[in-house]
């Protein structure tokens, strides 16, 4: 197949075409909503709403916004629009209360959800002649079928190895040429030191493209990932409460193209929640236009970017996301200043010596709080001895200021210091008690 687009008639609908296909989309989810949902229907009732109120896409901003706490607290059937027995699978992310925050699938829900990973793999070359090693948590976590199902769409060849036995992970790579790998960004790179470990050049092997999510990750990172195994990186955003992975995908240009057929965008002030416009940074807010077994509208995602609507040369029309630079529950504010982990990386990787690794500990003394940024170097940096080493902590740490504003003291540690992961990676470490 030599087809450059998996679905031509949404990935490069006119801009006008698109906003009427979404206006009609919500008025249907709107009414689906309104019969089938008692949450929403309690919603609706207690702010004086009904369809008639939604004419045009600039009447979203009539509706309130859904966050996590409404899942939370319609645990763990309430936020249902259909009857328990047409559901015919259940996802969970982590919730912050002990409960999981659930994603309810019908049939033609996962038949969508195929259907956008599809369109994202074939968008990152993955083609039927293609060896997918699936890398990524088979359970709960949606990034593992997420991946499957686009593959098994597309027909190429899955190797589901899950996360962990990294070694072997890499064995298989080798013994069955395998040509792309999925997994999260972190877990990416614990293979690639791996592989060095064993001597195993992987730019040697067949397989060239990387398919990453699940996690924020630079574009300093991608640029490393890129240049250690000579795989192509790629990104895959979602979200549990949407569908999953599948949201937004990486064109060959890295532009993340959000499937705005099936989920509408919006960006708002996370503090006055009014609407903003294409090019402004704020926090993500998602409807899903044709999910029917948990249609959430105007979710608030807490993550933090800036949307744009611009010609790519990839022949896309779907509106842009930018590499989302961190959640307003991530963000740190120390003396005053907003901080997010994703500055860290950035700064640490302009840093050839340092290994893609840190963590940043939070600590308090009276009424201040102060940060130490933790991370390893290549052994033969280490090696070199203490002076070498306080001399680059001293580089890297005013280099963090130049981004952050404030002095972040620098700790270079001993190889393995810090944990390699297998999924979402943890990088900040509070020991403030408060």
């Amino acid at each position: 197949m030599s087809q450059k687009f998996w679905d031509a008639k949404y990935e490069t609908m006119p801009e006008a075409e698109m906003r009427a296909f979404q206006t009609e989309k919500f008025k249907e989810q709107l009414q689906w909503l309104m019969d089938k949902s008692p949450h929403y229907q309690q919603v609706f009732a207690k702010n004086g709403l009904s369809v008639s109120d939604f004419n045009q896409l600039s009447d979203l901003a009539k509706f309130p916004f859904t966050t996590k706490a409404d899942i939370t607290e319609n645990y763990p059937f309430g936020t249902l629009a259909v009857p328990e027995d047409e559901l015919v699978r259940i996802h969970a992310s982590s919730g912050t209360t002990g409960k999981p925050s659930p994603g309810f699938y019908t049939d033609d829900d996962l038949n969508q959800w195929t259907e956008c990973m599809a369109r994202a793999l074939w968008a990152q070359e993955i083609r039927p002649d293609s060896i997918l090693q699936n890398a990524n948590g088979m359970g709960l976590f949606t990034g593992g079928m997420g991946f499957h199902q686009g593959g098994l769409r597309i027909g190429c060849v899955i190797l589901p190895t899950g996360t962990g036995m990294t070694e072997r992970q890499i064995t298989m790579m080798k013994d069955f040429g395998v040509t792309a790998l999925t997994c999260t960004a972190t877990y990416c790179l614990t293979i690639l030191e791996r592989a060095e470990q064993l001597g195993v050049n992987l730019s040697s092997l067949k397989v060239k493209t990387a398919h990453l999510g699940a996690e924020p990750w630079t574009e300093e990172m991608r640029r490393d990932i890129n240049k250690k195994s000579g795989m192509r990186a790629y990104e895959h955003y979602g979200l549990t409460e949407m569908m999953g992975p599948g949201v937004a995908f990486n064109c060959e240009n890295y532009k993340l193209h959000i499937n705005e057929d099936h989920i509408l965008p919006e960006i708002i002030d996370p503090v006055s929640l009014e609407p903003l416009d294409y090019g402004e940074k704020g926090e993500l807010v998602f409807t899903a236009l044709q999910r029917k077994g948990m249609p959430l509208i105007r979710y608030r995602t807490r993550d933090i970017c800036t949307l744009r609507k611009e010609k790519c040369d990839c022949g896309r029309t779907l509106t842009v996301m930018d590499k989302v630079m961190g959640r307003t529950d991530d963000m740190l504010i120390i003396s005053g200043v907003n901080v997010f982990p994703s500055q860290v990386e950035s700064a640490l990787m302009q840093f050839s010596e340092v290994e893609p690794l840190y963590q940043i500990r939070l600590h308090r003394s009276g009424h201040r709080d102060s940060i130490v940024v933790e991370t390893e170097v290549r052994n033969e940096i280490y090696d070199m001895g203490p002076e070498k080493l306080t001399e680059l902590e001293k580089k890297i740490s005013s280099k963090i200021k130049q981004i952050i504003g404030i002095t972040a003291p620098v700790k270079i540690l001993p190889r393995d210091s810090i944990a390699r992961s297998q999924g979402k990676a943890k990088r900040v470490m509070d020991e403030r008690n408060l």
